[in-house]
């Protein structure tokens, strides 16, 4: 048999997409078509499709037929549920053909007789009322044809023919040929051929072997640099500012993945809603290709409400305001308030927290900024009582997508009642740290890594003179996704901590260690875990570790449950893993929102002492970590 030259859809999923369309655009005239006396109007019909042995195949030929899909959404008389029988054989053999078998066939036949039956439509008017006409399609596939002869023509750079992913001898599936024609479009602009096109793949057909010969039309064109670059939809945001942001030059070579890093970069700005990047169509008169960035400012102020509540620390209420752009260039000023203590258990009565925090962006130098912080606290725990206000200054450099240095000066003026006694204390803190968050998702991670290290000089004025003492901190929480779409979720955290140069006594009671609560060890009370004074009340330490294990899983689309285990101890000897353990265990529930889940939990003490409670009760919005 002669070879015969065909022509690919241009993709299965867009032949799909069309196909409904047409469907669509016709099931008026279907349902309307004239009916002849006696049949039911509409018929009623059941369909069954012979599997052929191949999943997918069998899966995409179920996609493509009408008769399965509007069966019931869009019920037919009898000449209609023949036309739309007819019209799926062809777009069945269309699918047979996508995955290699050209010489498959498609046998329809309704109520026992085929579709080109002269006396099949008269039957079917004659079927009586309410009866279920039986439809079945039959499946040959015939010979799977292979890919015989692979072959690009016109400008094509060397070294190209191995992106298209294609093998001779493999199976002729058009998907995959289509496939690679993407990725042979890829490559060459990932290789700065910006204009580069490929036509639709020339597919010729040998019926007698079996195979199917391949040619890649491809005009690779120049490889070119980026021209000049223009900034649009600017508001209140300095243009200076964005091109300061946006790490792409006039000049360098075109890369499309620099190009959509950069896209991603310059969308983390706060101060901006959404960024598109596009190329121009054709090059300059300098031979390079133009740039047209495209951004969308997000709303100049907004106003954050919260809510949070547990049975140790009691309830929460937050409110904080914004501004994203106080001064043309994305610095960001966030004034908070927030009510602590309402009715819990670790708590003796209402206090509050007042801040103010000023980020000034890119300052002295690209993806460093500058942070000024002032906080106003006035909290009365079983712990302590604590009139503060704090201050301080902080430069953050953010060495990669992921880590970010840091480096701070904070003052500290508080009075501090603990066992009877009141003290005041003159604090100064030089903070240093590194963090490490891959995890993307602050609210729900699923993935990724978060991790922290801070190293902390502090020399405190206290009512017994000068003390100079250094904490170190680390902290790490990780997420094992083991379904790779969120659904079952491993959350794994772990801290520890120490202190170095002075005494419980000598540090200042709200600089100590304390376990217990939601963020540490649920099922106790918050700060009540550790060393106690003879009143039962919480001493606090100078050494922390703690643990978490906790299982989430999710169902359906707004509802999820996790199981886990926390653990930790606090001790007085500035080293960690000291101390006497406590163990909490408990479940929760988590209703998915925009915003994040809605997060109850329930824990009780596994290990437990005197004075230890019988369960604890959390809720706020997110995961617990």
């Amino acid at each position: 048999m002669p070879a015969t030259l065909i022509a690919l859809p241009t993709s299965l999923a867009r032949f799909r997409r069309g196909l409904i369309r047409l469907l669509l655009a016709l099931v008026p005239m279907l349902t309307v078509a004239p009916q002849r006396g006696g049949a039911a109007d509409p018929l009623a019909y059941t369909v069954t499709i012979a599997p052929t042995g191949e999943a997918e195949m069998d899966t995409a030929l179920g996609d493509a037929a009408t008769l399965v899909a509007l069966r019931e959404s869009a019920p037919v008389g009898a000449f209609a549920l023949l036309s739309r029988a007819r019209g799926d054989a062809g777009r069945l053999a269309t699918v047979l053909h996508s995955f290699g078998y050209y010489q498959g066939r498609v046998a329809i036949t309704i109520a026992g007789r085929p579709l080109d039956d002269p006396g099949l439509a008269d039957a079917l008017e004659a079927m009586p009322d309410k009866a279920e006409v039986p439809v079945a399609v039959a499946i040959t596939p015939g010979k799977l044809f292979h890919l015989r002869r692979i072959a690009l023509t016109g400008d094509v750079p060397p070294g190209m023919r191995g992106s298209l992913g294609l093998a001779e001898g493999a199976p002729a599936r058009a998907a995959d040929v289509l496939a690679a024609r993407d990725r042979l479009l890829a490559a060459l602009r990932a290789d700065s051929y910006a204009l580069a096109t490929a036509d639709p793949p020339q597919a010729t057909l040998d019926e007698a072997t079996g195979s199917l010969d391949v040619v890649f039309p491809v005009q690779a064109g120049p490889r070119v640099d980026l021209g000049d670059i223009s900034i649009s939809g600017l508001q209140r945001l300095n243009e200076s500012y964005v091109r300061r942001r946006l790490p792409l030059q006039p000049g360098e070579r075109y890369d499309p993945a620099r190009i959509e890093a950069a896209r991603q970069e310059l969308a983390d700005t706060p101060a901006l809603a959404a960024v598109r990047i596009d190329t121009a169509g054709s090059l300059d008169a300098q031979g390079r290709l133009p740039v047209r960035v495209d951004v969308t400012e997000r709303k100049l102020r907004a106003v954050n409400l919260s809510a949070a509540w547990s049975t140790d620390q009691g309830g929460r209420l937050s409110a904080s305001w914004t501004h994203r752009n106080l001064f043309g260039n994305a610095e960001q000023l966030t004034l908070s308030a927030e009510t602590t203590g309402l009715g819990g258990t670790a708590t003796r009565q209402p206090g509050y927290n007042l801040g103010a925090l000023l980020t000034i962006p890119d300052w002295q130098r690209r993806d460093q900024s500058l942070t000024f912080r002032m906080l106003g606290v006035n909290e009365y725990l079983q712990a302590y009582d604590r009139t503060a206000a704090i201050g301080g200054v902080a430069v953050q450099r953010k060495l990669s997508r992921e880590l970010t240095a840091s480096l701070g000066v904070t003052g500290e003026l508080a009075r501090i009642k603990q066992e009877g006694l009141t003290n005041d204390y003159k604090l100064l803190e030089l903070p240093a740290g590194l963090t490490w968050d891959s995890t993307r998702n602050p609210f729900d991670p699923t993935g990724g890594v978060k991790a922290s290290v801070a190293l902390t000089p502090i020399a405190s004025f206290g009512p017994t003179g000068t003390t100079a003492f250094v904490i170190a901190q680390a902290s790490a929480s990780t997420y094992i996704d083991f379904g790779s779409k969120g659904r079952t979720v491993l959350a794994l955290r772990a801290l520890v901590g120490g202190m170095e140069g002075a005494s419980v006594e000598d540090v200042p009671p709200d600089q100590r260690f304390y376990a217990g609560g939601g963020g540490t060890v649920r099922g106790y009370r918050f700060q009540s875990v550790g060393p106690k004074f003879p009143s039962g009340r919480p001493t606090g330490g100078t050494s922390i570790d703690t643990g978490t294990i906790e299982l989430r899983q999710r169902f359906g689309e707004s509802w999820g449950a996790v199981a886990f285990v926390d653990a930790g101890q606090v001790g007085t000897t500035g080293v960690p893993f000291s101390g006497n353990i406590a163990v909490g265990a408990g479940v929760g529930a988590r209703y998915y929102t925009s915003i994040g889940p809605i997060r109850l939990d329930v824990a009780v003490p596994v290990v437990r002492g005197p004075k230890t409670d019988t369960l604890q009760v959390y809720i706020g919005i997110g995961q617990a970590f």
